[in-house]
């Protein structure tokens, strides 16, 4: 805000342009705050700043009802966490594996849903190859479990880095195992493109 000199109407053409933007990817705008600040001189980010006396907070709608702020930190502590679907069955796409001495093949990915933990059998999609996880690690600390939303490294038995690889889905042999699909919807949505998307865009 300190760029535009405190604009309150640069502020208001701002929230006008991202609203559109954020209709156009499938969010509501009005359970977003849009919050004036000044990164550089720090104004409304932990104190409400004396330099936009324009300014009244921001307001946006929950789950809960609306809440209401004036600072970026009021508007990040406002922040609902997630649900995490443990529940579901184990979704875990393999992000890269990895041959490590001592220890075995170790395939790395994040739990979508789910939970993943040692002496599970897993079967690998679209392979079909199935295993025990022996261990599960998190930033090279050991896990009882993974869960939703964690970036996890689990060993497994008697399985090479030939036979699986980044792209295949983890899930649980027990419980609704990912099996491979002749075709599936899917919502794409490209930021950044060159104006046209033709063949063999990527």
């Amino acid at each position: 805000m300190d760029t535009t000199k405190w604009s309150e109407d640069r502020f208001n053409e701002i929230i006008k342009e991202t609203s559109v933007f954020i209709k156009e990817v499938g969010y509501n705008p009005k359970a977003v705050a849009f919050v004036p600040i000044s990164g550089w001189l720090g104004d409304n980010m932990l104190e409400e700043s004396p330099n936009m006396s324009w300014y009244k907070g921001w307001q946006k709608e929950t789950k809960a009802g609306v809440v209401k702020g004036k600072t970026l930190l009021d508007a990040i502590d406002a922040i609902e966490p997630p649900v995490r679907p443990s529940e579901k069955p184990l979704r875990l796409p393999l992000q890269d594996v990895y041959k490590i001495g001592g220890i075995g093949t170790v395939p790395v990915g994040r739990v979508e849903t789910g939970i993943i933990k040692a002496g599970m059998v897993v079967t690998f999609a679209p392979t079909n190859v199935t295993t025990e996880v022996k261990s599960v690690e998190m930033h090279h600390e050991q896990l009882e479990q993974g869960n939703p939303g964690d970036n996890v490294g689990f060993n497994v038995k008697n399985v090479s880095v030939k036979d699986i690889r980044r792209g295949n889905v983890a899930s649980d042999l027990k419980n609704d195992p990912a099996k491979e699909a002749a075709s599936f919807n899917a919502q794409v949505i490209v930021l950044n493109h060159p104006g046209q998307i033709n063949a063999g865009y990527a």
